[in-house]
């Protein structure tokens, strides 16, 4: 039976302490994370990528402070505390909203260019496939690392599954890149970066791994995707918000052995759409 194991680490390591380390300091915006959730690596991804001020909180998932479960009875990491009105501090959680929220609310030119920019019309495509991500993609990562023998699908099926997924989204890329959008980078590319920087967990514990075929050894659609991948974990936002490698493991083991209790799993295992 699935159980809730409270020895996850506590703090970030490696390039991800050194940046929460550098906004440690009080800031009237400020981001409530876990450096072990893809979901928070998303907002976190979004405020390097436009180089905006704020003060990171780490928070232990088992030990919730009092004062982050005031701001947000719910709980849930990645949380952003916004100054509304006369300051008062408002919760926006859910990390989508997040980065949307973070992309048009600092619009300077020291922020750079907009993430999610475009037309109605380019906006709303780059919806669609984000759509796609969470809906499609992620869940098919989180179903093929929590395959185990008793399941009712085998692991070529749950492998299959997630390679569907991630062709369709290719097909719709620029054809020259790296970006999904081409050269440009934007909210698309950072809403999938979390999980293709952990889809050596894939490899390392599942037999056959992702399966993915290396450049060259594929057909077009798999040379474009290996393009978009080698950029995307190489991307500095995405390098300077990640741990050490080993704590991934640890964290990710009782996924691959279906054993954590997370909202995230327990839907995977219901097959319900993910929180």
């Amino acid at each position: 039976m699935a159980t809730v194991d409270t020895s996850l680490p506590a703090e970030p390591t490696g390039a991800a302490a050194a940046l929460a380390e550098a906004h440690a300091q009080p800031h009237a915006l400020k981001l409530y994370g876990g450096w072990f959730c893809p979901y928070v690596q998303r907002a976190w991804i979004t405020l390097v990528e436009k180089a905006i001020s704020h003060q990171y909180i780490e928070i232990n998932p088992y030990n919730k402070d009092p004062s982050f479960l005031a701001l947000n009875p719910r709980g849930l990491v990645p949380t952003l505390a916004v100054s509304v009105g006369d300051g008062e501090k408002k919760p926006l959680y859910e990390s989508t909203v997040v980065c949307e929220y973070l992309d048009e609310q600092f619009d300077s030119e020291q922020n750079g260019e907009r993430l999610l920019s475009g037309g109605p019309y380019e906006r709303a495509r780059a919806r669609l496939w984000i759509d796609h991500i969470t809906g499609k993609i992620i869940p098919g990562f989180y179903k093929l690392l929590q395959h185990t023998p008793n399941k009712a699908y085998s692991l070529d099926d749950a492998r299959a599954e997630l390679h569907k997924n991630i062709r369709s989204f290719v097909n719709e890329m620029a054809t020259e890149g790296p970006w999904f959008l081409g050269h440009t980078f934007s909210m698309v590319d950072i809403m999938l970066a979390p999980w293709a920087k952990r889809l050596w967990l894939i490899d390392h514990y599942k037999t056959g791994g992702t399966g993915v075929p290396e450049s060259g050894e594929g057909d077009e659609t798999w040379d474009r995707w290996n393009a978009w991948f080698d950029a995307i974990v190489e991307r500095p936002s995405v390098k300077a918000t990640w741990s050490a490698d080993e704590r991934y493991m640890l964290a990710y083991k009782r996924y691959a052995e279906d054993t954590t209790n997370s909202e995230v799993a327990q839907a995977t295992r219901e097959g319900r759409r993910l929180p």
